[in-house]
Protein backbone atom coordinates (compact mmCIF):
# COMPACT_ATOMS: atom_id res chain seq x y z
CA UNK A 1 0.00 0.00 0.00
CA UNK A 2 2.83 2.59 0.77
CA UNK A 3 4.20 2.86 -2.31
CA UNK A 4 0.78 3.10 -4.03
CA UNK A 5 0.88 6.44 -1.95
CA UNK A 6 4.24 7.40 -3.10
CA UNK A 7 3.12 6.71 -6.46
CA UNK A 8 0.20 9.00 -6.31
CA UNK A 9 2.18 11.63 -5.26
CA UNK A 10 4.70 11.35 -7.84
CA UNK A 11 1.82 11.47 -10.36
CA UNK A 12 0.44 14.74 -9.54
CA UNK A 13 4.19 15.84 -8.28
CA UNK A 14 6.58 15.02 -11.73
CA UNK A 15 3.57 16.58 -14.13
CA UNK A 16 2.87 19.64 -11.72
CA UNK A 17 6.92 20.25 -11.63
CA UNK A 18 7.15 20.13 -15.40
CA UNK A 19 4.14 22.73 -15.90
CA UNK A 20 5.61 24.87 -13.02
CA UNK A 21 8.87 25.00 -14.61
CA UNK A 22 7.70 25.76 -17.84
CA UNK A 23 5.53 28.50 -16.48
CA UNK A 24 8.00 30.21 -14.89
CA UNK A 25 11.31 29.69 -17.22
CA UNK A 26 8.56 30.87 -20.15
CA UNK A 27 8.60 34.65 -18.40
CA UNK A 28 12.48 34.83 -17.50
CA UNK A 29 14.40 34.50 -20.99
CA UNK A 30 17.42 35.15 -19.54
CA UNK A 31 20.30 32.44 -18.74
CA UNK A 32 19.76 31.44 -14.98
CA UNK A 33 17.51 28.03 -14.28
CA UNK A 34 14.42 29.82 -12.80
CA UNK A 35 11.89 27.59 -13.61
CA UNK A 36 14.04 24.85 -11.26
CA UNK A 37 14.37 27.17 -8.66
CA UNK A 38 11.35 28.00 -8.32
CA UNK A 39 9.99 24.69 -7.98
CA UNK A 40 13.00 23.41 -5.70
CA UNK A 41 12.61 26.23 -3.18
CA UNK A 42 8.28 25.57 -3.42
CA UNK A 43 8.60 22.04 -2.75
CA UNK A 44 11.04 22.46 0.29
CA UNK A 45 8.21 24.93 1.52
CA UNK A 46 6.09 21.88 1.23
CA UNK A 47 7.36 19.79 2.90
CA UNK A 48 8.75 21.58 5.45
CA UNK A 49 5.00 22.90 6.01
CA UNK A 50 4.35 18.84 6.17
CA UNK A 51 7.26 18.57 9.07
CA UNK A 52 5.51 20.91 11.05
CA UNK A 53 2.19 18.90 10.99
CA UNK A 54 3.73 15.90 11.58
CA UNK A 55 6.26 17.10 14.40
CA UNK A 56 2.87 18.91 16.01
CA UNK A 57 0.98 15.12 15.63
CA UNK A 58 -1.44 17.12 12.57
CA UNK A 59 -0.21 14.76 9.61
CA UNK A 60 -0.29 10.72 9.24
CA UNK A 61 2.27 8.62 7.83
CA UNK A 62 0.23 7.75 5.02
CA UNK A 63 0.04 11.55 4.24
CA UNK A 64 3.54 11.76 4.62
CA UNK A 65 4.23 8.96 2.05
CA UNK A 66 1.72 10.77 -0.29
CA UNK A 67 2.68 14.61 -0.06
CA UNK A 68 5.77 14.30 1.50
CA UNK A 69 7.77 10.93 -0.22
CA UNK A 70 5.48 11.32 -3.70
CA UNK A 71 4.67 14.41 -4.16
CA UNK A 72 7.47 17.08 -3.05
CA UNK A 73 10.06 14.41 -3.91
CA UNK A 74 9.13 14.41 -7.67
CA UNK A 75 7.99 18.34 -7.66
CA UNK A 76 11.57 18.98 -6.52
CA UNK A 77 14.42 17.49 -8.69
CA UNK A 78 17.94 17.42 -7.82
CA UNK A 79 19.00 16.15 -11.11
CA UNK A 80 17.93 19.19 -13.39
CA UNK A 81 19.44 21.58 -10.76
CA UNK A 82 22.76 19.67 -10.97
CA UNK A 83 22.56 19.28 -14.84
CA UNK A 84 21.36 23.40 -15.09
CA UNK A 85 24.05 24.18 -12.92
CA UNK A 86 26.94 21.92 -14.87
CA UNK A 87 25.71 23.74 -17.90
CA UNK A 88 26.16 27.55 -16.94
CA UNK A 89 29.29 26.66 -15.91
CA UNK A 90 30.18 24.71 -19.71
CA UNK A 91 29.43 27.37 -21.31
CA UNK A 92 31.05 29.86 -19.08
CA UNK A 93 28.20 31.77 -16.84
CA UNK A 94 30.65 30.31 -14.10
CA UNK A 95 29.27 33.14 -11.72
CA UNK A 96 25.57 32.29 -12.44
CA UNK A 97 26.67 28.57 -11.67
CA UNK A 98 27.94 29.56 -8.74
CA UNK A 99 25.11 31.96 -7.69
CA UNK A 100 22.33 28.76 -8.81
CA UNK A 101 24.51 26.83 -6.42
CA UNK A 102 24.65 28.51 -2.85
CA UNK A 103 21.07 30.31 -3.87
CA UNK A 104 19.34 27.12 -4.56
CA UNK A 105 20.53 25.56 -1.30
CA UNK A 106 20.30 28.17 0.80
CA UNK A 107 16.80 29.11 -0.07
CA UNK A 108 15.83 25.47 -0.20
CA UNK A 109 17.01 24.98 3.41
CA UNK A 110 15.08 28.73 4.39
CA UNK A 111 12.11 27.43 3.10
CA UNK A 112 12.16 24.06 4.48
CA UNK A 113 13.00 25.54 7.79
CA UNK A 114 10.28 28.55 7.57
CA UNK A 115 7.78 25.73 6.28
CA UNK A 116 8.27 23.83 9.17
CA UNK A 117 7.74 26.22 11.74
CA UNK A 118 4.39 27.89 9.86
CA UNK A 119 3.34 23.83 10.02
CA UNK A 120 4.24 23.84 13.93
CA UNK A 121 2.50 27.24 14.75
CA UNK A 122 -0.90 26.31 12.32
CA UNK A 123 -1.06 23.12 14.01
CA UNK A 124 1.12 23.05 17.49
Amino acid sequence: MNWLLVMAGAAVGAPLRYLADRAVQTRHRGLFPWGTFAVNVTGCLGLGLLTGAVLAGAASSPLQLLAGTGLCGALTTYSTFSYETLRLAETGARFLAAVNAVASVAAGLAALAAGGALGQALWG
